[in-house]
């Protein structure tokens, strides 16, 4: 069976920065399970796994339009210490969820001083091109629930 929409998909996969830095691994873990077409995964890596069927192995680096997006100057910004109540000790590295006009945003700490805090709520990955090295370890049709639910159930997907 190949992949393609409406499939549930279990890859085990590698994610490497350009300096061959691993990123993130599923070795030692389940495979990871996803929806396929969903965009519950990075469009490039999706988009190449497309066709695809158990057993293949693909190497893929994904540009970041296609991976986690381009670096947004507008998420990094400046606020007042006083936003940060009741944390004391607040120190470069810290994650914290920020209410914004577009609702929660996780934001991590990039810079301290007295007065002012600068946060980032880019994603971690943002401007980055990533290579995946992937094996595609099963393919199926996903049940009516998991397409109700929009994510795969089950053995390395959401359990409920």
């Amino acid at each position: 069976m190949q992949i393609a929409d409406k499939k549930i998909v279990l890859i085990h996969y590698t994610l490497k920065n350009l300096d061959d830095e691993v990123m993130d691994s599923s070795e030692g873990a389940e495979p990871l399970a996803y929806l396929h077409g969903t965009g519950s995964i990075v469009p490039g890596l999706e988009k190449e796994l497309a066709g695809k069927k158990a057993g293949d192995k693909i190497n893929v680096e994904v540009a970041p339009e296609e991976g986690y997006g381009e670096l947004n100057p507008e998420l990094i910004q400046e606020v007042d210490r006083a936003a940060f109540e009741g944390v004391d000790n607040i120190e470069v590295g810290m994650r914290f969820m920020a209410q914004t006009a577009w609702g929660q945003q996780p934001v991590v700490v990039t810079a301290v001083s007295d007065e002012t805090v600068v946060v980032d709520g880019n994603h971690p990955l943002a401007d980055q091109t990533l290579k995946f090295d992937v094996e595609v370890v099963e393919v199926r049709d996903a049940t009516e629930e998991e397409l109700e639910h929009g994510h795969a159930h089950g053995e390395g997907g959401h359990h409920h």
